[in-house]
Parts: structure tokens; C-alpha cells; sequence
């Protein structure tokens, strides 16, 4: 069974900047789309709206060790909320664990170092965690990581 069509977006989540990435409809490349502010939501429902994604990636911030800290809960608490507002769009959470150093890393390689890095960096991070789960989806035949509910409480987008 394939997974059904459909842009695929990809978000990093960070205190300071959110990174995003899209996939083409058949999900096979990520692509950088922008870095916005963490509360920029709005922003963030556009994007999945406009680009009619069928599912959001959002990365988890695990330790090494696989143990979850502070980073990881408002990455969940930012998924959840997402959820609410993109529903019926499928939110899930995908382990994120170095996909800033390997984004650091690339751009270091392309010759894109310091301040001028920094720009772009939450955006290849995110484009490294849609990889993977884009990756994942075509190694399995489902979707990558764990559904995220949205709150009960929360507004959704939806038509009536």
C-alpha cells in the first residue's frame, strides 16, 4: 500500500527560530523554505494551507542517550498546538537527534560558515529532518515517527 500524494513540510523548532522545508508531491527531496519566528505561527499555517501538505513533520529534540528534556517539550507543547490549528493535516514527531550539527556541517562544506550560517541554519536543519522521515516513509510504506492528537481545547481550521 503507497501513502497517498501530497507536499510533505518539515519544521525545527527552536527557541529562537523555526526552520521550514517542503517536499516535492511525490516526497522524494526536501527543500529549504524559510526561518521564522517561534511565534510566527500564522506564518507556519499558511504554509501548510498553501502548499496543501498531507502531513507535518515536526522535529524532536532527544539527548544522545534518547532521554527527552526541555528542548523536546516545546517541541511537543509547538506540535500539539500546530495540530489544533492545521487539523484535519497530520502533525507527527520525528527524532531529530544532530540534525543541527549535520545541517551545520553541510552548509561548513558548501563554504557557508559563521553569521552568514546562521540565517540558514534552522532552515537545513529542517530540510535534514524531512529528509529522514521522507527516507523513513519510503523505507517502510507509512508515515515516519508518532501522530501528535491535537488538544481537545484547541481551534481548528476547518470548514464547516
Amino acid at each position: 500500500m503507497s501513502l497517498p500524494r501530497g507536499p510533505r513540510l518539515g519544521i525545527d523548532v527552536g527557541s529562537v527560530r523555526v526552520g521550514l522545508a517542503a517536499s516535492d508531491p511525490d516526497g522524494l527531496i526536501a527543500t529549504p523554505v524559510a526561518t521564522v519566528d517561534p511565534g510566527d505561527r500564522a506564518r507556519v499555517v499558511r504554509e501548510v494551507c498553501e502548499r496543501g501538505a498531507a502531513v507535518v513533520y515536526v522535529g524532536l529534540p532527544r539527548h544522545l542517550s534518547g532521554a527527552e528534556g526541555a528542548a523536546a517539550g516545546s517541541a511537543r507543547a509547538y506540535a500539539i498546538s500546530l495540530a489544533g490549528e492545521v487539523f484535519p493535516v497530520e502533525v507527527r514527531m520525528v527524532d531529530e537527534r544532530m540534525s543541527t550539527v549535520s545541517a551545520t556541517s553541510a552548509l561548513r562544506e558548501a563554504g557557508r560558515a559563521g553569521r552568514r550560517q546562521r540565517s540558514v541554519v534552522d532552515q537545513a536543519a529542517a530540510v535534514v529532518i524531512l529528509q529522514g522521515a521522507l527516507d523513513a516513509e519510503r523505507a517502510t510504506g507509512s508515515r515516519a515517527g508518532e501522530r501528535v492528537a491535537a488538544r481537545p481545547d484547541a481551534e481548528t481550521k476547518t470548514e464547516q
